[in-house]
């Protein structure tokens, strides 16, 4: 059976009640309204294309913020929308992994 979307894509948006430092923390929500509204804005959403979901904790939170890409299970890290859009041109578009954001 063929996946529903080429790419799936999951952003840690868990906030952590206890004060430990989590994706939350470090601009997750920001960096997730912001590619789904480029993957929107390119056409690159809906069936057969790109998904861009929240995500609960993926306990990695010292390595945060976190999405991750399946099928291929690719983890990115990221500091900004730079970053953001070069995971969106590189990944998502061309099929190229940005090695230097992954963990």
């Amino acid at each position: 059976m063929a996946n529903h979307f080429q790419y799936h894509v999951f952003f840690c948006l868990n906030q952590r009640d206890d004060g430990t430092t989590c994706c939350m923390d470090k601009c997750a929500e920001t960096a997730f309204d912001h590619m789904k509204t480029q993957v929107k804005k390119i056409g690159l959403n809906g069936r057969g294309k790109v998904r861009v979901n929240r995500a609960g904790c993926f306990d990695r939170c010292g390595e945060g913020p976190l999405l991750v890409i399946y099928p291929q299970a690719v983890w990115y890290t990221f500091v900004d929308n730079e970053d953001i859009d070069e995971i969106i041109e590189s990944h998502l578009v061309n099929g190229k992994v940005v090695d230097r954001l992954i963990v």
